[in-house]
């Protein structure tokens, strides 16, 4: 009898302290259907919005943000600058993983080191970063090459692990998701977050638990939610089925012709918010010959005529409100305009024009067009958008035959930067630099230029990027980030498609906070 009530007994008090910790209402599951899939629990192995979704839940960082998107501290207390080339961040004490260890400065040093050395994607976001050093046992320095005036800004992301349990699992780098690596860390995690990896099967579920020792716990905004299910399913109508019937709780990425629907209807709660990030096209600058084109010898898309042409051939306007059923703005910005140092007047696009896109082929050299394959990922509404923008490239002489694909198979595509033609999206950071970093620099194995697609280079825009990491003035940062900007809109290496208006839909009995990065903050959810 004592070896079955033991467990029962530690099973009941778990759940007494976590419904305890959650306003006094009782402890729920959450289920969460989303089109994509995490493809990894490795927190440094990937930098994509729907990989964070689900590991930023479970590993936590320096730092987070609180519901208006602010900065506040995390796993940090507090972070100073103590000279131009450290930042100093002072720890949270008595933090545990979910092994039950103690979380060090050691593990931070460790995560850090592990964040910035290849094959992290996540290291082009705090570039600059040489290293970190322990001071004391809560006291950490990050060392910098060059000044960084905003570094906290970038850590949001930059998960921290346990050293000893790396280890002890053979996994003290990142996994090389490129390289189609099979690692501890794909399906396994040891955080601190307010929540556990409990299982991961990739394209079928991640199953997280409430991790009853997270230093939060007693925080005041936290909802009730001790088990989070999410699963990934490809057909928008079945995601929106499954919520009707009750099988999920919480759809990210409803259907755009059914939003409409659901507010007119009222049988789900809908929430919306403006989309930090945006679409684009990126093209490929870097082969002298364009692979799978009929066009021999060259490559068209290192002309920026031929860029401009595909730019002046899309009808966005149209695409947003008939394909995106008008639940999305076209923009001719290549970041938002609520990152810092943005300039609103880049967001006007350059006008649909069929006659002049088809003029400046001519002048291109190219009077009858050519052939390209762009790859598309198969989500709906991307791959509508796709199918859209192609039939219109098509009516110019850009003859377009779309590869729809898997993220399995497109995010090595993106990072590696073999695609002709690619359709991709970016959520950036507050902070402008990591973004200009990630996608404008040129490519290197360091970590810049990581989601450069089409190789694009440009050693003025290298030289200023490199050079707003490390301007302490912050308004001559903003001004030097409008020139980078402007500098990006001339040469144009990447097509601005639209913004998204993010809507999630859910239950009426589920209450959450929304940010801008399409990013749910789990630990505040709550379940009626």
């Amino acid at each position: 009898m004592r070896s079955t009530l033991l467990p029962r007994l530690r099973a009941a008090l778990v759940g007494a302290t976590l419904a305890a910790c959650s306003l006094a209402a009782p402890a729920a599951t959450l289920r969460v259907a989303s089109g994509f899939d995490p493809q990894t629990m490795d927190p440094h192995a990937l930098a994509l919005l729907y990989h964070s979704r689900v590991v930023y839940q479970v590993y936590d960082s320096l730092v987070g943000r609180d519901a208006d998107f602010k900065l506040e501290p995390a796993l940090a207390l507090s972070w100073s600058q103590p000279t131009p080339t450290s930042w100093r961040f002072k720890l949270r004490p008595n933090v545990k993983f979910h092994d039950g260890s103690a979380m060090t400065a050691d593990d931070v040093v460790f995560s850090i080191e592990r964040a910035v050395a290849p094959p992290s994607q996540r290291a082009f976001q705090i570039q600059g970063v040489t290293g970190a050093r322990q001071v004391d046992e809560l006291t950490v320095d990050l060392l910098l090459a060059t000044p960084d005036a905003v570094l906290p800004e970038k850590m949001q992301y930059i998960s921290i692990m346990s050293r000893a349990w790396a280890q002890k699992h053979g996994v003290e780098k990142s996994q090389d998701f490129n390289a189609k690596q099979e690692t501890f860390t794909v399906r396994h995690a040891n955080g601190t977050g307010p929540y556990r990896l409990e299982r991961y099967e990739p394209e079928v579920t991640a199953v997280l638990k409430a991790h009853p020792q997270w230093w939060g716990r007693a925080d005041k905004r936290n909802g009730n939610v001790d088990e989070v299910r999410f699963v990934p399913i490809r057909s928008d109508a079945t995601r929106l089925a499954a919520l009707a019937s009750g099988e999920v709780d919480l759809v990210l990425d409803p259907p755009f012709q059914d939003v409409e629907r659901l507010q007119r209807e009222g049988q789900q709660k809908l929430t919306q918010v403006a989309d930090l990030g945006q679409q684009y096209i990126a093209f490929d600058q870097q082969r002298g010959e364009l692979e799978f084109a009929d066009v021999k010898g060259r490559n068209p898309f290192k002309d920026i005529r031929v860029r401009r042409a595909v730019y002046h051939a899309l009808n966005m306007d149209l695409i947003t409100q008939k394909v995106l059923r008008g639940q999305a703005q076209p923009t001719g910005a290549f970041l938002s305009t609520k990152v810092d140092g943005s300039l609103p007047e880049l967001d006007k696009r350059l006008p649909h024009d069929p006659a002049k896109a088809r003029a400046l082929l001519a002048e291109a050299g190219y009077p009858n067009g050519f052939a390209v394959t762009w790859d598309c990922l198969n989500i709906a509404y991307r791959e509508k958008v796709c199918q859209a923008a192609a039939a219109m490239l098509t009516q110019v002489g850009i003859r377009v035959t779309l590869r729809s694909m898997t993220t399995t198979q497109f995010v090595p595509k993106l990072t590696q930067g073999t695609a002709s033609m690619i359709e991709y999206g970016w959520t950036p950071q507050t902070d402008a630099w990591s973004s200009l970093n990630g996608l404008f620099r040129t490519w290197s194995a360091g970590g810049q230029g990581a989601y450069n697609a089409g190789r694009y280079s440009n050693p003025q825009l290298d030289t200023l990027i490199d050079n707003i990491r490390v301007e302490p003035d912050i308004t001559r940062r903003r001004a030097m980030v409008g020139v980078a900007l402007r500098l990006v809109a001339d040469d144009l290496p990447v097509v601005p498609l639209y913004r998204r208006m993010l809507s999630w839909a859910m239950n009426k009995k589920v209450s959450l906070v929304h940010w801008p990065n399409d990013t749910v903050e789990l630990r505040w959810v709550s379940v009626k």
